[in-house]
């Protein structure tokens, strides 16, 4: 008889877990957390985006999002604003704050990323990156390509982008300069 193995779901999440604790520790000490870091890399992705298409492309509820923008806006690391051309639409942008956060969440993310490689060669981390794709696979609706396939995608933006500031004067707050 076999010995029993542990369920690939069982073990796969308990994995997960121990590096997401891992990660959002690390952003943690970085002054940031997995949502912050999520935003701020979808919206140096996407520049000017909006809350839907902010809270599409990291796989979470416009409401889940908002509580998070709140907060981010209360920091200064973004601003929104109402799209000119539907007033219904809320556009979030970085400000200069929130660019610096993201530089220094990337080289959090980074570091965290050579610590995960750690040992494996590139020859294991294609295996990896193969085997997780097919347990997605397994487990998803036909789709042209894996769940996450829509986050933070590495496209530079166009066009150089003016990064809005805050003022101190109430009666401009929330205007960019």
């Amino acid at each position: 008889m076999r010995p029993a193995r542990t369920p690939i779901g069982l073990h796969l999440s308990q994995a997960a877990r121990v590096v997401s604790r891992a990660f959002d520790d690390a952003l943690g000490q970085a002054g940031g957390s997995v949502p912050v870091w999520l935003v701020l890399l979808n919206l140096q992705a996407r520049p000017q985006a909006s809350q839907r298409e902010l809270a599409e492309a990291i796989g979470v509820r416009e409401a889940t999002l908002t509580h998070h923008l709140n907060a981010m806006d209360a920091q200064g690391l973004l601003i929104r604003r109402r799209d000119q051309a539907n007033r219904r639409v809320h556009v979030v942008e970085l400000t200069d704050a929130g660019e610096a956060a993201f530089l220094r969440l990337r080289d959090t993310a980074v570091s965290f990323d050579h610590q995960l490689r750690e040992g494996f060669t590139d020859t294991d981390l294609d295996r990896l990156g193969g085997l997780l794709d097919r347990l997605a696979h397994n487990v998803s609706a036909a789709q042209d390509g894996p769940p996450w396939a829509g986050l933070a995608e590495t496209t530079p933006p166009p066009h150089p982008r003016r990064r809005p500031t805050r003022t101190s004067d109430p009666r401009t707050a929330g205007r960019m300069s």
